[in-house]
């Protein structure tokens, strides 16, 4: 295959919890910039789903891309600011 390549920096898959019991399931890092990623076992993500993404995004404001709560649905919405709803089997 021929073409121009892409630059790529090494990702690293990290966890993120809080003294106060938050935490987000995967948050990857590359480049100085976070995602941060839930998975939630419904068909039906609610706001409620995305409270630790939200405090996540809070915390590392502008190093963080927007947010993915994986569920088992088939709908992709936008639950809040920043945080997108995703069914897992579309991104895996």
């Amino acid at each position: 295959m021929h073409g121009a390549r892409g630059r790529t920096e090494p990702a690293e898959v990290l966890y993120w919890r809080t003294a106060s019991g938050e935490d987000v399931d995967f948050v990857i890092e590359t480049g100085g910039r976070v995602v941060p990623i839930e998975i939630k076992t419904t068909a039906r993500p609610r706001q409620s789903d995305a409270k630790h993404l939200r405090a996540f995004r809070e915390e590392y404001g502008r190093r963080s891309r927007n947010a993915l709560l994986l569920h088992t649905g088939d709908r992709v919405e936008w639950l809040a600011p920043g945080i997108l709803a995703v069914p897992w089997c579309r991104v895996i």
